[in-house]
């Protein structure tokens, strides 16, 4: 009985693990349905998480200001992405950073990663939590990246 009991048991917690999925760096379906639609050669931030609300986005070009009015990101970009979208074509990474002019704590996403659905759980290399606080990005090879978003 006891050991009948144990398997009904070990049988329903992982039915139940099939039933509710784990939560992966890369389960967004939002994102991935962004990243699918979204042209080659781009790089997207948004004002929310799940890769919603665009603020900005830039084909393959840098920009040392998001604050200010030139350059694909403007005004209200400036410290106010909770997730970002990585569709490069050349093979670079994309490296943001904390404070306009590339200056501050920075961290790059790879090609390979595409997208970070929510930026809460990220920091910059100097600790600083990325949610709403990117001021600036520039396209880099990743040997000069030093920090990357796991």
């Amino acid at each position: 009985m006891r050991k009948t009991l144990a398997i009904s048991a070990a049988l329903g917690v992982a039915a139940l693990g099939v039933l509710v999925p784990t939560t992966s760096a890369q389960a967004s379906t939002a994102c991935d349905t962004s990243w699918n639609s979204a042209p080659p050669g781009s790089f997207y931030a948004y004002d929310f998480t799940d890769c919603s609300g665009l603020l900005g986005r830039t084909a393959e070009s840098s920009d040392a200001n998001w604050g200010d009015s030139s350059g694909p990101f403007q005004g209200n970009a400036d410290n106010a992405a909770s997730s970002i979208l990585h569709k490069g074509t050349s093979g670079m990474a994309v490296k943001v950073y904390q404070y306009p002019g590339y200056l501050g704590g920075h961290a790059c996403l790879k090609k390979s990663e595409s997208y970070k659905e929510d930026l809460s759980r990220h920091t910059f290399s100097n600790g600083a939590g990325m949610d709403n606080d990117i001021s600036s990005h520039r396209w880099v090879w990743e040997s000069a990246c030093g920090t990357f978003l796991d």
